[in-house]
């Protein structure tokens, strides 16, 4: 997002590769793996800490998707919210402690501060509600959906799809962008001005830090609860 220039790419069959989100993201799912790997080695009756840790953050997202997916069908669900919390929250909070730029370039930020990003992941999340919805009641009861309560109604029904997709996307890209541009503008001031500049610089960058990082964990929690309505929506009869 912004100047196309500040970030390294590369073509390939005719197609422009963005390496930063492809390091980012590789970041973001090694992190995740080895968070996962290293609590799931010891798994035991009796819990240890490790697996306290890993079962709560289960019950956690899978009490998510029960706050809007019937309970008999929250178990085919519940391995793509666990995911898509963990890796959401990792790659919201990655660029607020590790960006590095070269040479002009960025190359590590936060991989959910591209809209490319984000919209990827919510047209996952569109088109696995699709295909649930396709799944449970056949191609033609599901798409007949669109023409209710009228035939009329269908252009009003696609509308309402672009817009959950723009929106479910957008609004995490927007605040984790904005979190790191505000941080960029803090560490430029903190060598704009003196001792005095780079000691409020410092404050200033901590204060939004913190909030910056309940922002992220915020709305990888929400980004998961809207994923779970859209999908309730196509597996529920109106």
């Amino acid at each position: 997002m912004g100047d196309p220039s500040s970030v390294p790419t590369f073509q390939f069959g005719g197609l422009t590769f963005n390496v930063t989100n492809m390091i980012s993201g590789l970041i973001a799912f090694v992190l995740v793996f080895l968070f996962v790997f290293a609590l799931s080695r010891h798994i035991t009756m009796k819990p240890g800490r490790g697996q306290n840790i890993l079962e709560w953050l289960i019950d956690f997202t899978n009490n998510i998707l029960k706050g809007s997916i019937p309970g008999n069908e929250t178990s085919a669900f519940g391995l793509y919210g666990f995911t898509l919390f963990l890796f959401l929250f990792v790659s919201n909070e990655l660029g607020l402690f590790l960006q590095i730029s070269l040479g002009g370039k960025d190359w590590v930020r936060s991989p959910t501060s591209d809209p490319i990003v984000t919209m990827t992941f919510s047209l996952a999340t569109l088109m696995i509600a699709q295909y649930a919805g396709v799944m449970k009641f056949g191609w033609k009861k599901h798409f007949s959906g669109y023409l209710k309560p009228f035939v009329f109604w269908l252009p009003i029904s696609i509308f309402e799809e672009f817009t959950n997709f723009l929106t479910l996307g957008l609004r995490i890209f927007g605040v984790i962008y904005s979190g790191e541009m505000l941080l960029k503008i803090i560490g430029n001031m903190a060598f704009s001005g003196g001792v005095a500049s780079f000691g409020v610089a410092v404050v200033l960058a901590l204060v939004w830090q913190g909030f910056s990082a309940f922002l992220g964990a915020i709305q990888a929690f929400v980004f998961v609860t809207l994923s779970s309505v859209y999908i309730a929506d196509k597996i529920e009869i109106d």
